[in-house]
């Protein structure tokens, strides 16, 4: 399969992945025949980049950390989560706390697959999408950089709920400005919890510190930061620039890798880092690509220590109309590059 700009999507072609709503239902099945009025529904519900099946690319499988199963039921219950705190009713932490081992016991299962954030977003989906990505990523560190496996369930939970103070800023706006703050709302609500840790609360509080003390809400320094919050800051961080950037436009994970290099030190921890870059497809498997020799082809493959380095299939129509078919894994390739991203 291939991941195409909405707008590159002509009908008659064939979606690549299911595409969820909000609440875990099946909005479109993968394999399902585009129509012109499928794909103008998907422009105006703010999808604008999928998935589309290729003959030549078939067998190309995206692997994902957490389950298709696993990730409807997640957003199901972030639905649920979400629905009750709009109506001012108390959440069922039982219900976040399940959904997460779920979760959990696939990406321990998974975890030296690199994560691609490959699920389909629309405007009612992409809150959801943003936290199951954040939680995903940040587990991954956690395990990752050793912790153990009640630190990385506490991790995983904040890194879930660590915008759910944005829904309560709809329901209360009457406080001051800073404590309208979706982290100071969010920590809120979470330190009431009793079957969850403080610590999961302060994700919440905490995961827009800097290291420099420049973050919100309180100007932390480094030391006085908790592990978790830098952790889901870098994730963070990661999945705004490819999905919600101030100036609009999307970012691609290459270049999101290369600003938050730069962020090393003053906005994401330098430990943290590393590992999230050990974490993260850099080009990910759909991709369309062109290589330093000037032939433009689709990432097919992964390799977990070299990230930078995936497997690119290219195909070239002849004169006979044979369509020839090579692939040209960059691990082994060294002098050859990815000039430039195509999708």
């Amino acid at each position: 399969m291939r991941y195409v700009n909405i707008e590159m999507v002509e009908s008659g072609q064939f979606l690549g992945r299911t595409i969820f709503a909000s609440n875990g239902a099946i909005l479109l099945s993968d394999g399902v025949q585009l129509t012109v009025y499928m794909i103008n529904t998907l422009r105006r519900i703010g999808v604008t980049m999928i998935y589309i099946k290729e003959a030549y690319l078939e067998d190309v499988e995206i692997i994902d950390v957490v389950s298709e199963e696993n990730k409807r039921l997640v957003m199901q219950r972030m639905g649920e989560t979400f629905d009750s705190l709009r109506s001012g009713k108390e959440f069922s932490t039982k219900n976040i706390s399940v959904s997460v081992d779920r979760m959990l016991d696939d990406v321990i299962k998974n975890k030296e697959v690199l994560v691609q954030l490959s699920d389909i977003r629309t405007r009612d989906n992409e809150m959801y999408v943003h936290a199951m990505n954040v939680c995903t990523i940040s587990a991954l560190i956690g395990i990752n950089m050793g912790l153990t496996q009640q630190q990385v369930k506490e991790l995983a939970i904040g890194a879930l709920l660590h915008d759910v103070g944005k829904i309560e800023l709809i329901v209360d706006d009457t406080s001051s400005d800073l404590k309208r703050h979706h982290t100071w709302r969010g920590f809120e609500l979470l330190k009431n919890k009793r079957e969850f840790s403080l610590l999961i609360a302060h994700v919440a509080f905490q995961h827009h510190e800097t290291l420099d003390g420049e973050g919100i809400p309180r100007r932390l320094d480094s030391e006085q930061i908790h592990i978790y919050a830098k952790i889901v800051a870098a994730a963070n961080i990661f999945d705004n620039l490819l999905y919600n950037p101030g100036d609009g436009k999307r970012m691609l994970p290459h270049d999101a890798c290369e600003l938050m290099m730069t962020m090393a030190g003053t906005r994401i921890d330098h430990e943290v880092l590393i590992h999230f870059l050990r974490t993260v497809s850099i080009y990910p498997t759909g991709s369309s690509v062109r290589l330093s020799t000037r032939e433009s082809g689709v990432v097919v493959g992964q390799h977990r220590g070299l990230p930078g380095r995936p497997i690119v299939r290219v195909a070239k129509q002849e004169f006979d109309n044979e369509l020839q078919i090579k692939e040209i894994d960059l691990a082994k390739h060294t002098t050859v590059f990815i000039d430039t991203v195509l999708s």
